[in-house]
């Protein structure tokens, strides 16, 4: 009795952890779908947890099926992932071996397509009794399809082709560059031993063994399949740094979150749930009201837990001696003040002023490093009474003003100086009002509220002015870091990595270069010493205008503007948006405010929208260098 107990104990331990692997198996392909799809290596590997994952799903579903024809077919099912995964090894020691430059030759790439083609032709005879016998089903713990001459020869070609894949994993492993990478190939060489030996049916040869000595053998696959668990999180792990641009970090709090998401909550879910209705089985109660229960707290509870705790775990095991750098960015990310929440804001401290004066409307100007000369209207409650025209001439009225005025009265509004907020006395914009109780505004507790909710509005105004100083040098590190960081993919485990992505810089680099010519387009340094000279098709230039580099890369500009313009006449739509932006700001050298007034837009789009003509640009010349480059060949 006590022996049949313990023997349903482990047979239910089993099935979880069978339950368990394909469950994990399946998680981490999606993974691998979703982050890695573009690298070989990965592609390759998720081949494997596709294997996996059917290999173990039918025999999770196999050992509950009763009926003869239900388990022949799961059993079937399992051999198919069984018969692929010898080629599947293959195929991915040699994306392996390739990634770390040892390119795949003619030899082993015939030697993957033919071991496919083994498997393929085998799986055409599976549902015959040429590969495999009939079902045994009650001598043994486990049912299972009786060996014929063909399961004989497979073993021995999965195992010759699992001894060549090792080869190639040593090979690999020699020719890892970094003390990380070679770390990280022992994880993956020794890792991947575990699905090779967990999924091969070994009871083909030893079915005497299991039948004689069950307590040994259901202990034997349960130590099995937890090792084959783990060692698959282990291959995921290794593999999930080829090919990626990310950081470490982020790549491994990425893959644990999936993981604890994933696999680990389903799993936890599911064996909780199955002790729970064995646990009913026993007491003779098959649907215990439990079982649900337990699922949906199981879940519930797990999640909760990880979004409660994983960011401490994150900052402590893998932010390491950048800790401080990115809670800093973290907080960043909180407290940003998008152009959304300054609006948002700036609209509320505008219905607060025209309450505290009985104003009908106000509206808020900003200004660029205190010159009036450039100012713009960017929040507003009500409907004020306002030419967005005059701005000029209240930039030269408010010139002939005395530093320090606190009210200013132009054309019966109210303007409040809004300065800023750190004490500097920098002016940042205006507040103004309209139709304004004049005997509120000379109140003294009013003026206290006005000044104070002013206040409020320069800070923000300072602070998001900073902000915008942070993401224009964002901007300007982008193609720098990102480059940086597909070398560290590339470098990570082939020596010549580092150096195969070095021409792809100038590529990122030629929209500033472009920005950079067109600033000086009528002349300067940007322009005569830019590095656009070098490129072919402003050298065959060169020969029309009598060696003169400049006025070659200005005709190449003035050419690649001109395929931007459409047909027809010219007009001020957004078709034209493009065309407009680069000739009026770099061919005419408008003023930006005139040419957002003229375009009905304003500078902050502007200035976006001329990033994308800039960008355009870029196209342009790039495909005339490329058609020049042909020319020559």
């Amino acid at each position: 009795m006590l022996f049949v107990g313990v023997t349903k104990i482990l047979v239910t331990i089993n099935e979880i952890l069978t339950a368990g692997i394909a469950i994990t198996a399946f998680s981490l392909l999606l993974y691998a779908l979703t982050f890695n799809l573009r690298n070989r290596v990965a592609r390759s590997f998720a081949v494997i947890l596709f294997l996996i994952t059917v290999i173990f799903s039918a025999e999770s579903l196999g050992t509950t099926a009763t009926n003869l024809v239900f388990i022949d077919f799961w059993l079937k099912i399992q051999w198919a992932g069984i018969l692929f995964m010898p080629p599947s090894y293959l195929h991915f020691s040699d994306a392996l071996l390739s990634t770390t430059g040892r390119p795949s030759r003619w030899r082993r790439r015939w030697a993957v397509r033919i071991s496919y083609l083994i498997s393929a032709v085998l799986l055409c005879l599976l549902p015959t009794h040429y590969f495999l016998g009939p079902v045994i089903v009650n001598q043994n713990p486990v049912p299972f399809n009786q060996p014929t001459l063909l399961t004989e020869l497979f073993t021995a070609y999965y195992v010759v082709l699992m001894i060549l894949s090792w080869v190639n994993f040593i090979r690999a492993y020699k020719r890892t560059v970094t003390q990380t990478s070679r770390r990280r190939m022992t994880y993956l060489v020794i890792s991947a031993a575990a699905p090779a030996i967990g999924s091969f049916p070994f009871l083909l040869f030893g079915a005497d063994f299991a039948g004689n000595y069950s307590l040994v053998f259901w202990l034997l696959a349960i130590v099995v399949n937890l090792f084959t668990g783990t060692l698959i999180v282990g291959m995921a792990y290794s593999v999930a740094f080829f090919g990626v641009p990310w950081p470490d970090r982020v790549v491994k709090s990425r893959l644990i979150k999936w993981l604890l998401r994933g696999p680990f909550t389903a799993s936890m879910t599911l064996a909780l749930t199955t002790i729970v209705r064995r646990a009913g089985d026993a007491f003779g109660n098959p649907y215990s009201p439990f079982v649900p229960i337990t699922m949906v707290v199981t879940f519930l509870l797990f999640e909760y837990a990880i979004t409660l705790f994983f960011p401490k775990f994150e900052q402590v095991f893998l932010f390491g001696k950048d800790q401080k750098e990115l809670l800093q960015l973290r907080d960043l990310e909180e407290r940003l003040i998008t152009r959304g929440d300054l609006s948002q804001f700036l609209e509320m401290v505008l219905a607060a002023v025209c309450d505290q004066v009985q104003a009908s409307s106000a509206y808020l100007l900003s200004t660029v490093d205190g010159d009036n000369e450039k100012m713009e209207m960017i929040a507003r409650t009500g409907n004020p009474n306002f030419d967005l025209d005059s701005l000029d001439g209240l930039a030269d009225y408010l010139a002939d003003m005395e530093p320090g005025v606190e009210l200013v009265n132009w054309n019966g509004d109210l303007l409040f100086p809004l300065r800023d907020g750190e004490g500097e006395d920098l002016l940042v914009g205006y507040l103004g009002v309209q139709n304004a109780n004049d005997g509120l505004v000379e109140d003294t507790e009013v003026l206290h509220a006005v000044h104070l909710l002013n206040h409020r509005a320069a800070i923000a105004l300072s602070d998001r002015e900073v902000q915008e100083q942070v993401f224009t040098k964002l901007e300007k590190m982008d193609a720098q870091v990102e480059m940086i960081q597909a070398l560290r993919a590339a470098g990570r485990y082939d020596r010549q990595g580092v150096l195969s992505d070095e021409t792809t810089l100038e590529n990122k680099e030629l929209s500033q270069w472009i920005k950079d010519a067109l600033t000086h387009y009528w002349g300067g340094p940007k322009l005569t010493e830019n590095p656009l000279l070098s490129l072919r098709v402003v050298q065959q230039m060169m020969d029309d205008k009598e060696n003169n580099p400049a006025n070659a890369l200005r005709t190449v500009l003035k050419s690649a503007i001109e395929r931007l313009k459409p047909e027809g006449e010219r007009k001020y739509t957004s078709e034209w948006i493009l065309y407009n932006i680069l000739d009026l700001k770099f061919l005419e050298g408008k003023k930006v405010r005139e040419i957002a007034m003229r375009l009905a837009m304003s500078e902050a789009d502007l200035y976006r929208k001329q990033r994308v003509a800039i960008d355009a640009v870029a196209e342009e010349i790039a495909k005339m260098e490329s058609l020049a480059d042909k020319e020559v060949k």
